[in-house]
């Protein structure tokens, strides 16, 4: 299937690992032109130069999406040099999961708000486009009470009703926006990596909840992110994409 991505440009938040890495390297495979952002400058750079050996135009920032101006600057600055933006992918990710006051603030400021703030930065471009589309990871913890079911869970929630919001709003201006929600994903530097390590008796039975015998792989989340983006997906506005091999038991309507 042709994702008509060719020429496309499209900006990632949190590129350099994981599901992030893996959407800007499908983007750049579809023939998209591609401008990332992380916190980490070195691995900014590091990620830079490892994606310059494709041949795609991919563009490495540093920038903490909880600090506003900045994010806005990079928006534009990244505009700027793919020649405007048509696609944009929410994907960083606070991943405060204990229930504390940091743990709120930190979810609420780099989850949802910028998230908002990338979306309001974007959207004369998004409106200049001819193939405008905007994706936000979420999470089945945004759907369903699971042991992320605080400051975590409620915000990518909240994520979830504001980008269906936001899909409704701007429908007639041909924008489209879905929230794409992974169930639980394992790679390399991850949490669930991490928490394997940390505690192996919480990771198995976690791992044990997933019908399919394994968990996700962030390539498998980047492919779906990749295609609800794309012009392919022009029908889809105001979804919610689960990408979790069964894990939810939810319907959901």
């Amino acid at each position: 299937m042709d994702l008509q991505l060719t020429g496309l440009r499209a900006l990632v938040t949190g590129g350099t690992r994981g599901i992030g890495r893996a959407v800007v390297e499908q983007f750049l495979a579809e023939g998209a032109s591609v401008a990332f952002c992380a916190r980490d400058a070195a691995a900014v750079k590091a990620t830079e130069d490892e994606l310059s050996e494709t041949g795609g135009v991919a563009i490495g920032t540093a920038v903490d999406v909880a600090d506003a101006l900045g994010l806005a600057q990079w928006v534009t600055d990244s505009a700027r040099l793919l020649g405007g933006v048509d696609i944009i992918v929410s994907n960083v990710s606070a991943l405060a999961i204990p229930d504390t006051e940091e743990s709120w603030v930190a979810s609420f400021e780099v989850d949802l708000m910028g998230a908002v703030r990338l979306v309001r930065a974007a959207m004369p471009f998004l409106e200049a486009s001819s193939a405008p589309s905007i994706i936000a990871v979420s999470s089945v913890s945004g759907r369903e009470v699971d042991f992320a079911a605080g400051p975590y869970g409620t915000i990518k929630a909240a994520l979830i009703h504001y980008i269906q919001g936001l899909a409704n709003q701007l429908a007639s201006k041909g924008i489209r926006a879905n929230t794409v929600s992974p169930g639980n994903t394992y790679f390399e530097g991850g949490v669930w990596e991490s928490i394997k390590q940390s505690d192996p008796e919480f990771f198995a039975t976690a791992f044990d909840l997933n019908p399919s015998g394994r968990m996700g792989t962030a390539d498998e989340v980047a492919r779906t992110v990749v295609f609800v983006a794309s012009p392919a997906a022009s029908r889809t506005s105001g979804a919610n994409v689960l990408v979790d091999g069964a894990l939810s038991r939810g319907v959901q309507f």
